[in-house]
């Protein structure tokens, strides 16, 4: 079974229809009240890595789920910079571009990462940091907390990066559910 493909941005929209639709297939498959839980927790962590890297996100959404396992898909446009791409891919299982399997692919993932941009970081003078209250000013590190979920989760998770799309699925096995 497929469920509905939801569109995804970074404002929050589909956010709540995506998570609906996890809730659907978990009641359709007959999953028990902690796997319909993981499924929930899988889709909201999978939204909110693309979005902590990602930065800017229109994306698509939907799950399939055959016999026991289900797979969580999203593809997304994105420009990436050298470091994001990195973080990106090192969240999946292989810690390779599952776009680079063939001899081509492998050369085309080569040239992509060359010309990656440098990411940017910016220093905020001490003198403007002082005049900040304390803990205003956070940063935007990615702490990798989406990234730990989802490997504790997922049995397996694949990133395939080619030109600005971006696609991750993400899937697990669940013991009850109906075939």
């Amino acid at each position: 079974m497929r469920s509905d493909i939801v569109t995804i941005e970074n404002s929050g929209k589909g956010f709540e229809r995506a998570t609906a639709q996890a809730k659907k297939v978990a009641v359709y498959k007959g999953l028990d009240g902690m796997e319909a839980v993981q499924l929930q927790m899988l889709t909201e962590e999978m939204l909110s890595l693309a979005h902590s890297i990602a930065g800017q996100v229109k994306a698509s959404f939907w799950i399939e789920f055959e016999t026991a396992q289900a797979d969580l898909h999203m593809t997304t446009n994105a420009v990436l910079d050298k470091e994001k791409r990195a973080e990106l891919i090192a969240t999946s299982t292989s810690r390779k571009n599952e776009a680079a399997k063939t001899f081509l692919g492998k050369i085309r993932n080569k040239f992509e990462e060359a010309m990656a941009s440098d990411a940017e970081h910016f220093e905020i003078p001490d003198d403007i940091m002082d005049d900040l209250p304390f803990g205003i000013y956070d940063g935007e590190d990615w702490d990798g907390y989406e990234r730990s979920i989802l490997r504790k989760l997922a049995d397996d998770i694949k990133i395939g990066i080619q030109g600005q799309t971006v696609d991750i699925t993400v899937s697990k096995r669940f013991n009850t559910a109906q075939h």
